[in-house]
């Protein structure tokens, strides 16, 4: 594949005027240190160039979490400046310029690159702010600080999503790919990895995670779906913590002849990092594509302080910071066209964003208990004005629901029904066991698939409802083990019944608490179907073992419910 089509050429050398307020809300980010590594393009050339924060500053030192971004030796200096990592050398460039005394040691501006995060973090604030989106303007003004940008951003950077050629010859067309593509991609193994920035500290995977899950939306009217699919791409990252500049400093270090890199997968970075390898001399050829589902970019805000003493100096800077500066840094003077717009309250951002970089990794083991009695051949209005039965819901929904079941699960499935008095209250249909390996040749994915494609339910069949989930809880509570989230998942009209195993309500929730054990939780989620069902049995049942029960109208019904479970086990404490 080609390299990304540069896109932009600047005017010229003129100085970018701007004028305006910027945007406000509210939120909170939560913030981590770590070291910052960027990758510079200088004399035709690849040059690394670091800064390093305070090593003493940890995930886990909060005190120094409120330090100042920089202590500077010189008494001298007028403006303090802080700037994202690829953009501080364009700033560090404009403000040597302005030092009047090139013998003098101590620049009247003092630069120092951050990513935005740990801006917002620091206690002592910059004089002026060029983080790498207006986003952070708004979570920092939420958060107490006072910044006003001026005007239009200096510059913009597309988020891409790149990789070795080998790697992104299979997902990038025409320069474009998407985060749907990609979730697939990894979720079936056609891409061995993909990492992710952090998502509370740097622009990158703030952006991203709104871009994934913009793009999950997109699939689906449920929210709890979409962001059940985002979060399938996030339980499958190799890391949540990446930096793009040490990777592509990894990609730059191997001298593979063919030019295959196979510890270094997918991974989000901006369109000027990836550029800027793109200009070095490495062997390893990276290449990348605009995920078109959920398009987000970095812009690059003019922020000054409210108490800034250097109002001319200021301005000083803002005009030394040229557009044929930023240009040949490899930032685009204006927005990519189809770009999301940012949300009005950054609230939007940092809440998916917090669930991302928070999410529990958990493996899950589900039994799926299905009602196979007569009474699921009763005719029911579905979705559109045609008529079904709920049996034939019932069948529709198990195909989304075996979609949604990532990788780690392990899941059996019964049907219950007693067809004649004789029978056993229920009978395993796909044998319990990790949903990859594999059942009479075929991964239990597909065999779950096509059980419910074949799903039938036996005419004057009892329901024994309420000894099928007796013994299902049973089941799994000896399967608990820590690091998992064990459920019983039952898909029913609701109503026990008609069967040698029928019990009145009262004896079976009697039952079901007596078995109980708080050290061994077995949530029971409950799927009614049918305009009579008896919710109440159903929630009376799931709320008993810390469930939920919701009714089925539509075949997304079972998808949403099983989505909001997994959501509500995998989500921060």
């Amino acid at each position: 594949m080609s390299e990304l089509p540069r896109g932009y050429q600047g005017p010229g050398d003129e100085p970018i005027t701007h004028h305006g307020p910027p945007g406000g809300g509210a939120g909170r980010v939560l913030l981590a240190a770590a070291i910052v590594v960027l990758l510079v393009a200088v004399a035709g050339g690849t040059t690394w160039w670091m800064y390093t924060r305070d090593p003493a500053r940890t995930t886990n030192d909060a005190t120094a979490a409120t330090r100042a971004p920089s202590a500077s030796p010189c008494p001298g200096v007028k403006l303090r400046v802080a700037a994202a990592p690829e953009i501080a050398p364009v700033v560090s460039a404009a403000a040597k310029k302005l030092d009047d005394d090139p013998a003098n040691a101590c620049d009247p501006i003092s630069v120092v690159a951050e990513e935005p995060g740990f801006t917002v973090a620091n206690a002592a604030k910059p004089d002026v702010w060029i983080p790498s989106s207006s986003a952070w303007l708004g979570i920092a003004n939420a958060g107490g600080a006072a910044f006003t940008a001026e005007g239009k951003p200096l510059a913009h950077s597309p988020i891409v999503l790149a990789a070795p050629s080998v790697v992104t010859n299979t997902l990038v067309k025409g320069g474009r790919t998407s985060w749907a593509q990609l979730t697939g991609a990894v979720a079936t193994g056609k891409v061995a990895a993909v990492t992710m920035p952090d998502a509370q500290i740097s622009t990158v995977g703030l952006l991203s995670v709104y871009g994934v899950n913009a793009a999950m939306a997109r699939t689906t009217p449920d929210s709890g779906i979409a962001q059940l699919r985002a979060l399938t791409l996030r339980s499958r990252l190799k890391e949540a913590t990446a930096d793009p500049a040490k990777l592509m400093a990894r990609v730059a270090a191997q001298w593979n002849t063919n030019g295959v890199v196979y510890d270094v997968g997918v991974f989000p970075t901006t369109e000027q990092q990836l550029r800027t390898y793109q200009r070095g001399k490495n062997t390893v050829r990276l290449t990348g594509g605009f995920p078109a589902d959920g398009q987000v970019e970095a812009d690059y805000p003019f922020a000054v302080a409210k108490n800034n003493q250097d109002i001319e100096l200021t301005a000083q800077l803002r005009a030394a910071i040229t557009r044929s500066s930023l240009t040949k840094a490899g930032f685009r003077p204006a927005p990519l066209p189809g770009t999301l717009p940012l949300p009005a309250q950054p609230s939007a951002l940092l809440a998916p964003a917090t669930m991302w970089s928070e999410y529990k990794s958990l493996s899950t083991q589900v039994l799926l208990l299905i009602d196979a009695s007569g009474s699921m051949n009763k005719k029911i209005a579905a979705p559109g004005g045609r008529t079904t039965t709920r049996a034939g819901l019932l069948r529709e929904s198990g195909r989304f629901a075996a979609e949604l079941f990532a990788e780690d699960t392990t899941v059996g499935m019964w049907y219950f029904g007693q067809p004649t008095p004789s029978s056993p209250p229920h009978r395993e249909v796909v044998s319990y066991g990790p949903i990859t390996a594999p059942v009479d040749g075929k991964p239990r994915r597909d065999a779950l698939a096509k059980a419910m494609k074949d799903y039938r339910a036996a005419d004057n069949s009892g329901t024994p409802l309420y000894k099928s989930v007796l013994d299902a809880v049973a089941e799994m509570r000896e399967k608990v083990s820590p690091g998992t989230v064990t459920l019983v998942v039952v898909l029913t009209d609701g109503e026990d019944g008609e069967s040698t195993y029928k019990m009145t309500h009262a004896q079976f929730m009697q039952k079901l608490a007596a078995e109980q054990d708080p050290s061994r939780p077995v949530p029971v989620l409950s799927l009614g179907y049918g305009p009579d069902v008896d919710m109440k049995a159903l929630t009376d049942m799931s709320e008993a073992t810390g469930g939920k029960a919701f009714p089925a109208t539509n075949p997304a019904d079972l998808s949403s419910a099983i989505a909001k479970a997994f959501l509500a086990a995998h989500a921060p404490r």
